[in-house]
């Protein structure tokens, strides 16, 4: 049997993992995505869904976009779990590989943009920290980051099915847990004291519709959509794969959603949600151990970005060492870059993926598709147009959204393809 420390890196982006190689079981998929569904920033795209809509509402779209969102990242994971394919070679199994080179390069420079966005959050929230402890003067903006991005350095150094079993499973989600336990009984508490029942029947003020806060809530789980799969295929089954992602990220996004309202309802005039959570009695503890946990999902956008540019280059480098090569330009562009201007454009790049799975699941989930090192026009046509009825939408459907009405347009037209008489077959790829 091979050794779990360099199982993670034997295999190129292109190749599937075998299964005496996988080590992931259902506990394990739903410690990681657990993990990576907490963070201050889905808390507070939560507390932005108020005073927009009621408290009602806001919580129905909540709790039915995690269960919706949750539901198509761990589709997509028993994809790369059923054939033990990374995200890559699955939008290369789609669209063909000479075709795919062009979204997985895209999925390069948003996951390197992204690294040097959660860099900056740790960052602005430690020195939120230790301002709150009185040591703000004592450290840079530079030094964080530099700390940061020397924690995120080593963790590419090492290996990520060892990370995920002994530091995120045994250590990292008991913490984070217990973050999440109080400081919802501490905001609990005090919605109680202000006012429970004046709180949940206030009617929302308008300016949202529940599609486009749905849409809203819908946002963080398909945003992981590209990264997925670069785990899920070290799963030991398929349906343990989806089981475990789905439980563990729609728990998360649930939580951390439903408390970025809650601490919002409780904030005093002016406030902000890093602030008011400050406030809280122990606060402080339980925000530094969330602000922690942010560095997995620092460390998720490094493995898979590594995994994208091996499949790229296929160089000889191991995804390891691009891993190291990817954290440390995240760090300098951490340093140097205005990150958060930057914001708008890695939302935009976020938005091409949306599309691209809807092509992908419509092509893989229902059978393996023949091998073919070129261009399937077909699916790859569909997935530009994808693309352009996600941004249509904005303009001319708003009230609608634009992630699901892009994903059901672009899952349907790949079904009706898949439907269509196909030429001569050739071996297909992830078949067993």
């Amino acid at each position: 049997m091979a050794n779990p420390s360099s199982s993670d890196t034997a295999h190129g982006a292109a190749q599937a993992i075998g299964a005496h190689e996988r080590r992931f079981g259902v506990l394990d998929h739903a410690a990681l995505w657990f993990s990576m569904g907490v963070g201050l920033l889905v808390m507070q795209v939560g507390a932005s869904l108020m005073p927009a809509l009621s408290a009602r509402d806001a919580l129905l779209a909540i709790v039915a976009g995690s269960l919706l969102g949750a539901g198509l990242l761990a589709w997509v994971a028993s994809l790369g779990a059923r054939h033990g394919l990374s995200s890559s070679a699955l939008i290369g199994a789609a669209l063909g590989r000479s075709f795919a080179l062009l979204p997985v390069g895209l999925n390069v420079l948003q996951l390197l943009g992204w690294t040097a966005f959660e860099l900056v959050v740790m960052r602005d929230g430690s020195a939120a920290l230790l301002h709150r402890m009185g040591l703000g003067s004592a450290w840079s903006g530079y030094a964080i980051t530099l700390l940061w991005g020397a924690l995120l350095f080593a963790l590419a150094a090492g290996s990520m099915v060892g990370l995920v079993r002994r530091f995120v499973s045994r250590f990292g989600l008991p913490l984070v847990v217990l973050s999440l336990i109080w400081l919802s009984w501490q905001f609990g508490q005090r919605l109680a004291a202000q006012g429970f029942a004046a709180w949940w029947h206030k009617p929302g003020a308008g300016g949202m519709t529940a599609l486009q806060a749905l849409d809203l809530v819908i946002a963080m789980p398909v945003s992981w959509l590209p990264l997925v799969a670069d785990y899920a295929r070290y799963g030991r089954s398929a349906r343990g794969t989806l089981g475990g992602t789905w439980l563990g990220y729609a728990v998360a996004n649930l939580w951390c959603y439903g408390l970025g309202v809650v601490v919002l309802a409780t904030a005093p005039a002016d406030a902000d949600l890093m602030a008011t959570m400050l406030l809280a009695q122990g606060g402080l503890i339980a925000l530094g151990f969330i602000l922690i946990d942010e560095v997995d999902n620092a460390y998720g956008d490094v493995h898979s970005g590594a995994v994208s540019a091996h499949f790229l280059s296929r160089s000889r480098w191991t995804i390891r060492r691009l891993g190291v090569a990817l954290a440390a330009l995240a760090t300098a562009a951490a340093l140097v870059l205005p990150i958060h201007s930057l914001e708008p454009f890695l939302l935009l790049l976020s938005s091409v993926f949306v599309p691209l799975f809807g092509v992908v699941l419509s092509q893989l989930a229902f059978g393996a598709l023949p091998a073919r090192a070129g261009v399937r026009w077909g699916p790859a046509l569909l997935w530009l147009a994808g693309i352009a009825c996600f941004h249509l939408g904005g303009i001319y459907w708003p009230q609608w959204g634009s992630a699901l009405p892009c994903l059901v347009f672009t899952l349907m037209g790949g079904l009706l393809m898949r439907a269509l008489p196909q030429g001569p077959q050739t071996p297909a790829v992830g078949a067993r």
